[in-house]
This record gives structure tokens, sequence and C-alpha cells, in this order.
């Protein structure tokens, strides 16, 4: 069973520095990421002094905002990498936070709870962002929207688990977007077989029953959820 919080699943980059189609998916994912960030601002009343627990992400998020909060990253030591250069980040599992109860005004996690395995294992992950955050909001993808948004790839996380493990080798499109190397490739087609269980709207709320949820849209489908509660 893995950690909670893993690497991002695709490479952290600026769009504009990316050729091609690769350019024109991460000019869109920044255009998402900039949208949901202004929400969570404005609906958690985030300011400067506010005490955020990021569970499995980097600093990317954070960068977007012009006046940030005050951020302790907890990722997974496979992260490490990535997270050298960021002071004070903390090695952990989010099914399992070191810290006290209500400990941080907010806590934020961005497409992390899909990656830490079966439903009990989601069920603790959701309990521990509870026990240790005063507020919340935890986004995933949708898993009724038509394109898989880890592997880029149409349809296939419909079907039964053997005909995903049959074709979801031939059919993805993340190394055709990203240019991933054959090792990335690999790592991530596995970790989407063995680890990934997306949810929908109807599994977010029986995670978080006191959340108000946001349906976030591309071209009318819901492509991911936020379950989240804010200030009274």
């Amino acid at each position: 069973m893995r950690q909670a919080g893993v690497p991002a699943p695709w490479p952290a980059a600026h769009p504009v520095n990316q050729p091609g189609m690769k350019r024109w998916f991460f000019a869109l994912t920044d255009r998402f990421r900039r949208r949901r960030m202004r929400r969570f601002v404005e609906a958690m009343g985030i300011t400067r002094q506010t005490r955020v627990l990021d569970v499995g992400g980097t600093l990317d998020y954070w960068r977007l905002l012009p006046d940030p909060p005050r951020v302790t990253l907890l990722n997974t030591l496979m992260a490490s990498e990535t997270l050298r250069s960021v002071p004070g980040w903390v090695a952990g599992d989010g099914r399992a936070l070191p810290f006290r109860d209500k400990s941080f005004d907010v806590v934020f996690s961005n497409s992390v709870i899909e990656h830490v395995g079966d439903r009990e294992s989601q069920a603790r992950f959701a309990a521990e962002v509870e026990r240790v955050g005063r507020r919340y909001w935890v986004q995933t993808p949708n898993r009724w929207f038509p394109l898989e948004q880890h592997l880029i790839m149409p349809a296939v996380h419909w079907l039964p688990p053997a005909w995903q493990r049959a074709l979801a080798p031939r059919l993805h499109l993340v190394h055709t977007v990203l240019r991933l190397s054959p090792d990335q490739r690999d790592f991530y087609i596995r970790h989407y077989l063995e680890d990934i269980r997306l949810l929908d709207a109807a599994a977010l709320r029986a995670l978080f029953p006191g959340a108000r949820l946001i349906r976030e849209r591309f071209c009318g489908w819901t492509k991911s959820l936020v379950a989240y509660r804010a200030l009274q």
C-alpha cells in the first residue's frame, strides 16, 4: 500500500517553455490551476497568516498566489528530489499525519486522495484531513470525466480492471503529450493500474459528509471535484 502524497504525475514546467502539444497541455493545466487557486483563496478566507498543510503537494500551486499563506508541505520520501530546495518540508503519510488535532487552519490536498489506495485507505486519509485541519480543501479528478487525467486516456478507466490492464499500455496519451522517458512511462502506467482509485461525487461526499462540493467543469463535463469545509 502506497504512502499518501506522490510526486506530480507529470513534470512541473511553465507552459511557455514547452514545444507543441506539451505546451498546449501545460497552458490548459495552468489555466485550471490559477482558477482553482483563486476560488480556494476566496472560499477559505486565505491570508498571509493562514497556516496551511499541503498534503502531497509541491510549491507549484503556491507560486501562483501573489500573497501565499504559511505553507507546510508534506510528501513522501519519493518526492525528496523535487522538494530538496524547500526548507522545512515534512516526509510523511497522509493516512497518519504527524501533527496534533486542529494544528493547521487549513489542510489542502490536490489530486492526492485517489493515489492512496483502496477505499479504506481513502477513508483514513479523509479522517486525518478532518482531524488536523480546522478547515479543508480536497480536490480529486472526477471518475465520470471521459478523459482519465493521469494517463491522458479516453474512457478506458470506465472499463473492468482486466480490460484496463490490457488497454492502458496501448491507449494512453501521456507519453505522446509529455514525451516521458520509457522508465517514467512504465512507472505511471503501473502506478495507475495498481494504486489509483478514482472517485465520483457520491464517493467524495461519503468520505467528507460535512463538506460542500464544487464541480469544476470543462466543455460541460465535471472534470474535477472539490470537497471543502470553510469558515462558518
